[in-house]
C-alpha cells in the first residue's frame, strides 16, 4: 500500500482532485447577485471586485516562486509542492470565510477595497493550487509535457461545471451557503491530498498508455456534465434525481484513482522495466530542469541554436541553464508570447463576461443563456485538454508546437466575427469556437514556457505571463465592451437590444485576434529551429 502512495500515478489522481475543486473562480455568477445585494453594491462597484477576482484568479508570480523555493534541492526543511498547497488553502479559507461571514452580517460590512482584498486573495489560492499541480505533473511526465498539461487545465476547466453541481445538489439555490461551501471544499480537498502530490524521477514504457487513460477519463466527465446541463436546462431536474447524477458523478471523478492502481500494478511486472526511452511517445528532449537555448536569445547561450543538425546530440540541448523571470523578460520570445496572450486570453475572457448580456441583446431566453455560459466550461474544458493532447501528438511528427497557437487565434478571429454578425444561432457557434480557442492558450502557454525558458523556473514565469488574461479583460470588457454598450443604450435601465449593441465591440476583438495571430507565427518563426532539433533528437533516440 506504501509503495501505491508514493509513485507519481497516485499524485497526478490527487492533483486532478485538487483541480476540479480549484476552480470557484469561474463560478462566480452564482453568488455575485447575493453579494450585490447584502452590500448594497451597485453593477460597477461589482464590476470592480469581478475584476480583483480576476486578477488574483491569474496573477500567480507569488506561487510560482514559492514553488521554484521549496522544489530546490538545496533547502533541506520545508520542501515539496505541499508548502504550496498549504499556502493555497490558506488564502482560499480565508477569502471565502471573511466574504461569507460579510454576506450573512457575523462581521460588519467590509468598505469595497477591504471586500476587493477578500475576494483577492480567495481567488489567488487557485494559482498555487494550480502551479502546484501544474508544474510538478511536468516534472513527472517531462517527455509528455502537453499531454499532461492538458490534463491539468482540463480539470481545472471543468472544476467551474463541477461546482455548480455541488451548489445545485447541496445548497438548493440557496448561494450564501454555497460562498461557505468554497471556502471549505477546495481547502479540504487540498489539505487531504497534497501529501500525495510529490516529484518523482522515473519514467516507463507504459507513461503515454496510462496518461491516455486519464484522457479519457477527463473526456467521460466532461460528457456527462454536458448532457446533465442540457437536461437540467430542458426540463429543471427534481432534487432526487440532482442527488443520483451528483452521486455518479463522483464514482466518475473517482476513475483517476482506478487509472493510478492499473499503472502501479503494470509498472510492478518484471516485463516492465524503467526506461528513458518510450515506445510510440514524442519525449520532451531533454530532462527537466534544464534551459533551452532557441534562436534569437541573448548571445552566450546560442551554442545551442548554432548546433547543426549534423552533430546534434543531448549535449548541445543540456548545456543551457534554466532562465529564471527576470532572464526570461530580457527576451523578444517572452514579450511576444504575453502580447499574444492579452490577445487571445483577454478577448476570450471577455466574451465570457458578457456572454449573458449579448444573449439578452440577441433576444436569446434566460433558459438559452443559462446555457451558454454553463456550457462554456465544456468548451474551455475541451480547448484545454485537446491542444495539449494533440500538440504533444503532432510536436512528435514534426510540427513546432507554437504553430498552435497560431492555428487558434486564426480560429479565434472567426469565432469572434460570428459572435459580431448577429444572425440567428450565431452565439451557438461562436460561443464553441471562442471557448475552445481561449481554452487552449491556457494549455499551450504553460507547455511552450516550460520548453523555451526550462522546467525550474515554469511556475513563475508562466503565472507571470498569465496576467496577460485579466489586463485584456479589462481592456476589452471595460474600456471596450462596456464603453460602446453604454453608448448604445436607451431607456431608464439603460438596456441595449439588437445586433448593433456589440457588433463594433467584436469587430474591434477580431481585429486584436488577428494581431495575435501575427505575433504568435513570429513566435513560430523564431522557434521552428529549435523544435526541429527536438524533432531530430527525438527521432533518433526512438
Amino acid at each position: 500500500m506504501e509503495s501505491f502512495l508514493n509513485t507519481k500515478w497516485i499524485a497526478t489522481a490527487a492533483s486532478i482532485w485538487i483541480q476540479c475543486t480549484s476552480g470557484a473562480s469561474y463560478t462566480f455568477g452564482i453568488y455575485s447577485p447575493v453579494l450585490k445585494s447584502s452590500q448594497s453594491y451597485d453593477q460597477s462597484t461589482l464590476d470592480t471586485i469581478s475584476v480583483f477576482k480576476d486578477i488574483g484568479a491569474n496573477a500567480g508570480i507569488l506561487s510560482g516562486l514559492l514553488y521554484a523555493t521549496v522544489t530546490c534541492r538545496r533547502i533541506r526543511l520545508l520542501t515539496g509542492p505541499w508548502v504550496v498547497h498549504v499556502a493555497g488553502a490558506v488564502q482560499c479559507f480565508v477569502g471565502y470565510f471573511l466574504i461569507w461571514a460579510s454576506v450573512v452580517g457575523l462581521i460588519r460590512q467590509p468598505p469595497v477595497p477591504l471586500m476587493c482584498l477578500f475576494m483577492l486573495v480567495a481567488a489567488h489560492a487557485q494559482t498555487f493550487f494550480n502551479t502546484a499541480n501544474v508544474v510538478s505533473g511536468v516534472e513527472n511526465f517531462h517527455r509528455f509535457g502537453g499531454t499532461i498539461v492538458g490534463i491539468m487545465k482540463g480539470f481545472l476547466g471543468l472544476s467551474g461545471a463541477i461546482l455548480i453541481q455541488v451548489y445545485d445538489t447541496l445548497c438548493e439555490g440557496d448561494p450564501t451557503a454555497y460562498i461557505l461551501i468554497l471556502a471549505i471544499t477546495p481547502t479540504l480537498t487540498s489539505l487531504l491530498l497534497m501529501p500525495l502530490v510529490k516529484i518523482y524521477g522515473t519514467t516507463t514504457v507504459d507513461d503515454k498508455k496510462h496518461l491516455n487513460g486519464f484522457s479519457s477519463s477527463a473526456l467521460v466527465v466532461a460528457a456527462y456534465l454536458m448532457v446533465v446541463i442540457i437536461l437540467d436546462n430542458v426540463f429543471t431536474l427534481p432534487s432526487w434525481t440532482r442527488i443520483i447524477t451528483f452521486m455518479f458523478l463522483l464514482l466518475l471523478l473517482a476513475s483517476p484513482f482506478g487509472i493510478a492502481a492499473k499503472a502501479h500494478k503494470d509498472s510492478e511486472r518484471p516485463s516492465i522495466e524503467t526506461s528513458p526511452l518510450m515506445d510510440d511517445s514524442e519525449p520532451m528532449p531533454t530532462k527537466y530542469g534544464e534551459y533551452h537555448q532557441i534562436p534569437g536569445e541573448p548571445d552566450r547561450f546560442k551554442e545551442v541554436a548554432s548546433s547543426s543538425n549534423e552533430n546534434l546530440s543531448n549535449d548541445h540541448l543540456e548545456d543551457g541553464i534554466d532562465m529564471n523571470l527576470s532572464r526570461a523578460m530580457l527576451t523578444v520570445n517572452f514579450w511576444l508570447l504575453f502580447v499574444a496572450m492579452i490577445c487571445g486570453m483577454g478577448s476570450g475572457l471577455a466574451t465570457i463576461n458578457n456572454i449573458s448580456q449579448i444573449g439578452q441583446s440577441l433576444g436569446y431566453s434566460t433558459i438559452e443563456r443559462s446555457s451558454l455560459v454553463a456550457l462554456w466550461s465544456i468548451w474551455n474544458f475541451l480547448g484545454r485538454f485537446g491542444a495539449g493532447f494533440l500538440s504533444d501528438i503532432m510536436l512528435h511528427k514534426g510540427w513546432a508546437r507554437p504553430l498552435f497557437m497560431v492555428i487558434t487565434l486564426a480560429t479565434l478571429t472567426f469565432g469572434h466575427l460570428i459572435v459580431a454578425s448577429g444572425f440567428p444561432g450565431n452565439l451557438y457557434i461562436g460561443s464553441v469556437m471562442v471557448g475552445i480557442c481561449y481554452g487552449s492558450q491556457w494549455s499551450l502557454m504553460p507547455t511552450i514556457t516550460s520548453e523555451i525558458f526550462g522546467v525550474r523556473h515554469m511556475g513563475t514565469i508562466f503565472n507571470t505571463i498569465a496576467i496577460a488574461s485579466p489586463i485584456g479583460s479589462y481592456i476589452f470588457s471595460v474600456r471596450i465592451i462596456g464603453y460602446i454598450y453604454d453608448k448604445m443604450a436607451t431607456g431608464e435601465d439603460n438596456s441595449c437590444y439588437g445586433t448593433q449593441c456589440f457588433m463594433l465591440s467584436f469587430f474591434i476583438m477580431a481585429a486584436v485576434a488577428l494581431l495575435g495571430f501575427l505575433i504568435a507565427f513570429a513566435l513560430f518563426l523564431r522557434t521552428r529551429r529549435f523544435y526541429r532539433q527536438i524533432v531530430l533528437l527525438r527521432s533518433r533516440d526512438s
